[in-house]
């Protein structure tokens, strides 16, 4: 409703000024500070009176006298120097919200709705999902709730690196290391926690290749080779490995209530020559070039401009070399400046791989993927994977979007670039800027719940303010044992308030407040701040956590639960009553709470626009707050007046609406008790 209100106000406020004055404008609204200066102010008449030679309060006090009637706004006033504020009809606002409540924003027109892909998770295939991987799926399943809300089409995809370094050092450890046979992989791999197995054997190979580089080298690259060819048994055990570690990590992700619609897997863009496609095309555009001297002999790469990106922690150089493939090629600055897409072996990296699956993304490549079910998804929702055999009947249309966005770590935002940089060389410079890396900083730990983890620690790390995690040092916290722990402390919780719950319903309770703890604590912060996680913190119902946002809305539940007993109570108020409430003594503190409910719309197209989730999360616990606020100042029960009381019983309704759907774009289910 907010967002609505501006948008007419800004429409109206420019074709004024048009009209007016001949003069086109974008107007900018901006939020006053405090209520009594209205619920928007605009700048607008110190730009025109550059233009105009006239003082800005004057041509504000010319707008405002001449300003046509806007449904919603009360009246506009002249502020300051030449501001203009808009105070919003409190009454009808009260009317609309509680219309709108609830429902779909309707902050797109049909013209501005897009067809869009969101890839996310994409956790390489060789090991158990960590708590970093929960932040990566956490904000894209969030984006995809946000996007979809209002109203854009949006195709869930998570990419699966079946061919890459780091299921080939698993198959290599396998071999080499466990000296297991194929038929002794697949009997692993129908087991439990085959995932953990692969973690601690990931460890171990980590190891193993820093041990003897020489050799390390060239086992991975026979076996890169071979799983890209997709023949024989080392590609075989690759399949099995990658495919049953995927199955794992969907059975974990669902535990948070993130599904997939296509599991886009690497080996198909291999299999499906979309890679072919891909080089046949960029080396016709001259994108790429066949390097014939230096340490890059051999190996086709893409010239980069004069910028080149810095990464300044050595570990994170070495984190990209190994996701690229890159090894210790490019050194020198000269080298720097090119982007290996082929090796000198003929492999192809990660990033040449991944222009081929973007531009399939964008409907640009020409080709498209076979399709089959993948096999017993969680919860039974209808899963789609590629697959280099024949086509599956009933496929959707995957693939041809208007915008992308690539959930991938900050860590990467070099290959991200040269992804984008891959399509403007193609001539695809819409695309480029329509390929989003939706990144994010990395998930530690607080030394207390290292701790707690049962990691020791030296004094130095317990005096740091946050524990780094390394999946292939096998230092980290296992996705699904966080989230153990967490319905474990849950239900510890909610046992503590109400000892009669058992069964189903203590079963639901601890799950809603446990996942919610670990969404909200995950969204709460901007993408690239470093979180660090913490039970205690995240679980308490003080503060700014999702508990805190689930308890008001079991507050709201009890008091509309007593509010149906209580005799005499009205559903309907007079306009004259309405108006009373709202100019009254206590109208700001009734008006606060009024004005954040409906003011979802806003935060969910700020969300949208910064690419920032955390936005709606602190709507959510801003809300929450208000109303809590609101609860201690007003007798909401035993209010005498009874138009009063029904409409503070309405506004709680509204309340309750609204938190309940801004939870569930966060992932978030509030439960009937805590």
């Amino acid at each position: 409703m907010y967002l609505t209100l501006l948008k007419r106000l800004r429409e109206t406020l420019a074709g004024h000024i048009r009209e007016k004055y001949g003069v086109e404008l974008s107007v900018v609204l901006e939020r006053p500070p405090k209520l009594e200066m209205g619920e928007a102010a605009s700048p607008v008449c110190f730009e025109l009176a550059k233009r105009l030679k006239k003082a800005p309060r004057q041509i504000a006090q010319e707008i405002a006298n001449s300003l046509p009637k806007i449904e919603g706004i009360g009246r506009v006033e002249v502020a300051g120097a030449g501001y203009l504020n808009a105070f919003f009809d409190r009454a009808w606002f009260w009317e609309r919200a509680r219309e709108e409540a609830g429902g779909p924003s309707a902050s797109l027109t049909a013209g501005e709705r897009k067809k869009v892909i969101v890839e996310h998770t994409s956790i390489n295939p060789n090991k158990a999902a960590h708590i970093g991987h929960l932040r990566n799926a956490v904000l894209g399943d969030t984006m995809v709730r946000l996007l979809r809300h209002t109203g854009n089409d949006v195709a869930v995809q998570n990419y699966i690196d079946n061919t890459g370094v780091q299921v080939a050092d698993v198959v290599i450890a396998f071999q080499q290391m466990e000296k297991k046979s194929l038929a002794e992989v697949k009997a692993l791999a129908a087991g439990k926690n085959f995932d953990y197995l692969c973690w601690d054997l990931y460890a171990k190979a980590t190891q193993f290749f820093e041990e003897d580089k020489v050799r390390a080298g060239r086992l991975r690259g026979e076996t890169l080779k071979a799983i890209e060819a997709g023949e024989g048994e080392t590609a075989e055990m690759a399949t099995v490995i990658a495919d049953a570690v995927v199955g794992f990590h969907l059975r974990t992700m669902a535990r948070l209530d993130i599904y997939y619609e296509l599991l886009a897997r690497e080996s198909e863009i291999l299999h499906l020559h979309f890679w072919d496609a891909a080089f046949e095309k960029l080396k016709a555009s001259g994108a790429i070039q066949l390097a014939t001297s230096g340490k890059n002999a051999g190996c086709w790469v893409m010239p980069w401009g004069n910028e080149v990106k810095e990464v300044k922690e050595v570990e994170e150089v070495e984190e990209v070399k190994e996701k690229s493939g890159l090894g210790e090629a490019s050194t020198s600055d000269e080298e720097d400046q090119s982007k290996i897409i082929v090796r000198s072996n003929g492999t192809v990296t990660y990033v040449g791989k991944d222009i081929a699956y973007q531009l399939w993304k964008f409907g640009l490549l020409g080709k498209d993927f076979h399709y089959r079910k993948w096999p017993n998804p969680p919860d039974t929702k209808e899963l789609w994977a590629t697959t280099a055999g024949a086509n599956e009947a009933g496929a959707p249309h995957f693939g041809g979007a208007e915008a992308v966005y690539n959930v991938i770590d900050a860590r990467q935002a070099y290959l991200q670039e040269v992804v984008a940089e891959g399509l403007r060389a193609l001539g695809h410079a819409k695309e480029a800027e329509n390929s989003i890396h939706f990144d994010y900083e990395i998930v530690a730990l607080t030394p207390r719940c290292a701790a707690e983890m049962g990691y020791e620690l030296s004094a130095e790390d317990a005096k740091r303010p946050y524990v780094e995690v390394s999946g292939r040092k096998g230092f980290g916290v296992k996705a699904d044992d966080l989230i153990t722990r967490m319905l474990a402390a849950a239900e510890a919780r909610v046992l503590q308030k109400h000892v009669e719950m058992a069964g189903v319903e203590l079963k639901q309770t601890a799950n809603a407040l446990a996942v919610g703890a670990l969404r909200f604590f995950l969204l709460k912060v901007t993408r690239n701040t470093i979180i660090a996680f913490d039970f205690e913190d995240a679980l308490s119902a003080e503060g700014e956590t999702g508990p805190y946002c689930q308890y008001a809305i079991v507050r709201i539940r009890g008091i509309r639960r007593k509010g149906a007993e209580v005799a005499g109570t009205r559903h309907e108020i007079s306009l004259e009553a309405l108006k009373k409430i709202m100019e009254g003594p206590e109208s700001n503190t009734i008006w606060e709470v009024l004005l954040a409910s409906g003011s979802l719309d806003y935060a969910v197209d700020a969300a949208i626009g910064a690419q920032e989730p955390a936005f709606v999360s602190k709507y959510a616990f801003q809300l929450a707050q208000a109303f809590n606020n609101f609860y201690h100042k007003h007798h909401i029960l035993s209010e005498a007046d009874e138009e009063k009381r029904a409409f503070l019983l309405g506004l709680t309704e509204l309340v309750e609406r609204q938190l309940v759907l801004a939870l569930g774009l966060l992932g978030i289910e509030a439960p009937e008790k805590m």
